[in-house]
């Protein structure tokens, strides 16, 4: 059972893999991984699809995240997951690597050397509030300033990432001091990343996007940011689900008080 590089002639049996433990589908989410980071897999020994998977995404040389960690069912407990995070941290080589671990998968990253440095709840709902007035639809001549910015506040190279907003995303938009994105996943819209100097640019961001994009949305809310979680549930976020924030070899670069939702929890 080799390690292979997967490529997007694999996206159909990525998509089976994440039903199989009950996650949903994510096409377009998927597509994106495949273009900007590297997915790993394990075939299933009967030719059934894949028995394992995960992918890893490079920042620069100073940072990479692991995401997408899963075993078919069947093929639980046969050290498969053990087997491709150790083989997406040789790849990741000297960086630090951070990743998003659910209660279940914690205890494997745990024992690899990861450390949580923090909590991050995704929040769901329909948000109820008004226009803000001071943040604008972005266009591609807005690049530059944004990759500016984000270089600063999150502390290494995403440029190759940011620059799919456009193309990937549903909007973006731009204030004095910040930007942000929202794109649609299976079942609602995810807002992320938002990058500001402050708190009220962001809340600004966060409620346009969320206007803009009407319906259920989500926001993977970083809970040592209780100013941010208090406005968004005061605005009809809810029902949360925690997940831990988890780092090995070094600590995050960047500036984590001005970073106020990630692209997904998939890419840090």
């Amino acid at each position: 059972m080799r390690i292979r590089r997967l490529t997007v002639a694999d996206l159909d049996a990525c998509t089976r893999l994440a039903t199989d433990r009950q996650w949903e589908p994510e096409r377009h989410k998927w597509s994106l991984l495949f273009e900007v980071g590297e997915v790993h897999g394990i075939d299933a020994p009967d030719g059934d699809g894949l028995a394992a998977a995960n992918v890893l995404t490079r920042y620069g040389h100073d940072h990479a995240v692991i995401s997408m960690v899963l075993t078919a069912a069947r093929h639980s407990r046969q050290g498969l997951a053990r087997r491709l995070m150790e083989h997406a941290l040789e790849q990741a080589g000297d960086r630090t690597v951070s990743l998003h671990a659910t209660e279940q998968g914690r205890p494997l990253y745990e024992k690899l050397g990861f450390r949580t440095v923090g909590r991050v709840a995704k929040h769901t709902g329909v948000f109820e509030g008004r226009p803000s007035g001071v943040t604008r639809p972005a266009i591609e001549d807005d690049l530059g300033a944004i990759l500016a910015l984000d270089a600063e506040i999150f502390g290494t190279d995403r440029s190759r990432l940011l620059r799919r907003m456009f193309g990937f995303g549903l909007r973006v938009r731009m204030a004095d001091g910040g930007f942000g994105h929202c794109w649609r996943n299976d079942s609602n819209v995810v807002i992320g990343p938002v990058v500001a100097r402050d708190p009220a640019t962001a809340q600004a961001l966060i409620g346009d996007l969320a206007l803009d994009a009407g319906g259920e949305v989500r926001m993977d809310l970083d809970l040592a940011q209780e100013e941010l979680v208090g406005w968004a549930v005061a605005h009809g976020m809810g029902r949360p689900w925690q997940v831990s924030l988890m780092v090995r070899d070094g600590d995050l670069p960047g500036d984590r008080t001005r970073q106020f939702l990630p692209f997904m929890q998939a890419l840090g």
